[in-house]
């Protein structure tokens, strides 16, 4: 109970810093991943999306959208996932 607990807390904390990131196209892009991928991570996603959080955004926009490789440490499945695309919400 304390570790889900401790979990939701650090979710809730990566959900307000993924939505606040001070452009409307990070937070559209980094926002956006969270909501539509977050519910099934575990300590390791997690964590690896906090690590992330502490990224400038042009280096993440720049590895997301595939202008720039991404570090060796953020390469996997989570940066695939993220290069997709297709959880950003398209303009009326």
């Amino acid at each position: 109970m304390i570790e889900q607990n401790r979990q939701d807390s650090r979710l809730k904390r990566l959900h307000y810093r993924a939505w606040h990131r001070g452009t409307r196209e990070a937070d559209l892009m980094i926002g956006g991943f969270f909501d539509a991928h977050h519910t099934g991570w575990g300590e390791t996603e997690i964590a690896l999306y906090e690590a992330l959080m502490d990224e400038e955004d042009h280096d993440l926009l720049a590895w997301v959208l595939g202008v720039v490789p991404p570090p060796e440490r953020y390469e996997g499945p989570l940066m695939a996932t993220m290069q997709q695309l297709d959880y950003v919400p398209k303009a009326d």
